[in-house]
């Protein structure tokens, strides 16, 4: 298994559980949507979210993927993440919604949504890719 296979499953499968380091040491672990944007695992958020921050102190994050039934194939991600904030952002995450959902029936109100969230992509670089074996 490899990065190549981690990103076709994410682009299948966008329901996965995000684990950061908190300020303390400490884990966080928050539910996400995850994408992918051809090379990277992608994730909209928060710019005020505690992921987005500690992942500003420390960008080492682990993705947890799984279908939605839960329950079956699933993945764990590890790698380092990259912060995208608006207006840099703003194309890469109607990207992302567009992978995950479709077309937005209004795109001018999507994007006033997101400068009002104040929302940021979270771009991931895979590193490793587990798990290899079955238990």
């Amino acid at each position: 298994m490899d990065a190549k296979d981690a990103l076709a499953f994410v682009a299948e499968n966008h329901r996965a559980v995000m684990v950061t380091t908190g300020r303390s040491g400490k884990i966080q672990t928050s539910p996400i949507t995850v994408g992918s944007d051809g090379t990277r695992a992608v994730i909209s958020s928060r710019e005020t979210a505690y992921k987005v921050r500690n992942l500003q102190r420390d960008p080492k994050v682990i993705l947890c993927v799984f279908t939605d039934a839960f329950f079956g194939e699933w993945m764990q991600i590890e790698g380092r993440a990259e912060i995208v904030h608006l207006p840099e952002a703003m194309e890469l995450l109607e990207n992302y919604y567009r992978d995950i959902r479709g077309e937005h029936p209004n795109w001018d109100e999507y994007r006033q949504v997101m400068r009002d969230e104040k929302r940021v992509l979270i771009r991931i670089e895979i590193d490793k890719v587990g798990p290899t074996k079955q238990g």
